[in-house]
């Protein structure tokens, strides 16, 4: 089975390079970007606004093949790669939660972006609460590190 898909758009961020840059959106608390919506889904957008975040779903462009075992940027050990956010995956798929400012026609302001400017953006989807946060979590071997994803940036490990 193939299943192909296209960009309904273009994120904009002030990250061209893959080393510095934040690797998850609560490193880049107040980074702003732009998401350019393309015409013909602009219409998609109504009623977004009322929001405070969204949910980008995009494609990691420039990741090419993958390894079942990395290590990933938060820990020195290799770990299983469904365990992890690496890149570099079987289906190149990224998410993040980002806050949304503001919508001026087919351009989506947001803030707290961690993808590479020029990255394709699959799908847009409101944050809410009641559906996407989870009480009882557990984070597996991130439990130790991941208080410091803040200080942490990407480097060339998945080029």
């Amino acid at each position: 089975m193939k299943i192909e898909y296209a960009p309904i758009g273009i994120i904009h961020t002030p990250f061209p390079r893959i080393e510095g840059m934040p690797i998850q959106p609560a490193g880049a608390v107040g980074v702003g970007g732009r998401v350019e919506v393309f015409k013909e889904f602009q219409d998609g957008l109504k009623d977004l606004e009322g929001f405070s975040h969204i949910i980008l779903l995009y494609h990691f462009h420039r990741s090419t093949g993958f390894d079942l075992h990395v290590v990933p940027f938060m820990d020195s050990e290799a770990r299983g790669l469904f365990a992890t956010r690496a890149p570099k995956r079987p289906n190149p798929i990224g998410l993040s939660v980002v806050k949304l400012v503001k919508i001026e026609g087919g351009i989506v302001h947001v803030e707290n972006v961690d993808m590479l400017d020029g990255t394709p953006l699959l799908d847009i989807k409101p944050y809410v609460p009641d559906f996407d946060a989870q009480t009882d979590v557990r984070t597996g071997w991130l439990e130790r590190v991941s208080k410091t994803v803040s200080e942490r940036k990407s480097d060339d490990r998945f080029r």
